[in-house]
């Protein structure tokens, strides 16, 4: 045999070799679904994760899925993962969902949520008695629409990420209209433009987020949250109506359908050891949105700077 021949016969026993042992340390080629929805941040989480796990050797597929209703997917096993709930709009359905049994809560992911009512700080001329939320009313012209005149107008987020507006609104008796943004990128458009025109603006902002980073602004301070302010109508300012506080804050999770561990055990530890920071998820989002480059080509470039972080995630 000559030389030639036997260094590529030698190449592809190795290369086989290599794809044995991938395929040996993957429990199983059944596809992974991961959750995706509809804001930049958690499509960059939830593919940086299935990147790593396709490196890895497992399959992995992504779902497009609403946020809250993903909950019975995860229940029943078609679907498997989903990599950020917030607590500031998911505790309640993720504790419900891990009260059964068939969803189970993976860990922090490092990041905090806030999400709360922000506007900018040059409305603070016209409302000066901000961010108390009770000179809401009192400036409620200076936040009207054609629209929503007299009433104020805030602008929520798509309905599917939850929030409880309407009933806060109710609740604290406000007087302002919720007109919900139809996607993520229109909520952020509609406040680019306001911004450069200073024109008023009362909006959701999440963070971690470029937003509260790139815009001068604030959050309106509520009645700090409570549990008993969503479940008993008791409490509060209003003795007749839940929701009257503030939005919860606190950490975004993960969760999986409870069979993960046993099918992909491999996947499951990587999974629970994610950890990613408010502050460089921002400047990712920003990457996308800002400077508009492919989300793809956000996550191939994150793995190649960081592959003994993510390798450690894996045991590697």
């Amino acid at each position: 045999m000559g030389t030639l021949k036997r260094a590529v016969l030698g190449g592809l026993l190795a290369a086989g070799l290599a794809t044995a042992g991938a395929e040996a340390a993957v429990e199983s080629q059944d596809p992974i679904k991961l959750t995706l929805h509809d804001w930049t941040g958690q499509l960059l989480s939830a593919r940086i994760m299935g990147e790593v796990l396709k490196r890895a050797g497992y399959n992995v597929e992504y779902v497009q899925a609403d946020y809250l209703a993903q909950f019975a997917g995860l229940k029943t096993g078609d679907l498997h993962v989903g990599m950020e709930i917030w607590a500031t709009t998911g505790r309640d359905a993720m504790n419900e969902a891990t009260a059964t049994g068939q969803v189970e809560n993976l860990g922090e992911t490092g990041m905090q949520a806030i999400e709360e009512w922000w506007y900018p700080a040059y409305m603070k001329e016209k409302c000066p008695g901000l961010p108390d939320w009770q000179a809401l009313n009192a400036c409620a012209a200076a936040f009207a629409t054609p629209e929503t005149a007299p009433k104020g107008r805030y602008l929520g987020g798509p309905v599917t990420w939850g929030g409880h507006d309407e009933e806060r609104v109710e609740a604290l008796g406000l007087d302002y209209e919720v007109v919900h943004a139809g996607t993520d990128a229109a909520l952020f458009a509609e406040l680019e433009s306001a911004y450069q025109r200073k024109a008023p603006i009362l909006l959701w902002i999440y963070a971690p987020h470029w937003a509260p980073i790139k815009y001068q602004g604030e959050w309106v301070r509520f009645p700090a949250y409570e549990p008993a302010c969503y479940q008993d109508p008791a409490w509060g300012t209003n003795p007749d109506l839940a929701f009257d506080c503030g939005k919860p804050r606190g950490p975004i999770w993960k969760v999986a359908w409870a069979g993960l561990k046993d099918k992909w055990p491999g996947a499951y530890k990587a999974i629970k050891n994610f950890q990613i920071t408010n502050e460089e998820m921002g400047g990712l989002i920003a990457r996308v949105d800002l400077d508009g480059e492919k989300l793809e080509a956000v996550v191939d470039d994150w793995l190649a700077k960081n592959e003994t972080r993510w390798k450690a995630w894996l045991g590697q």
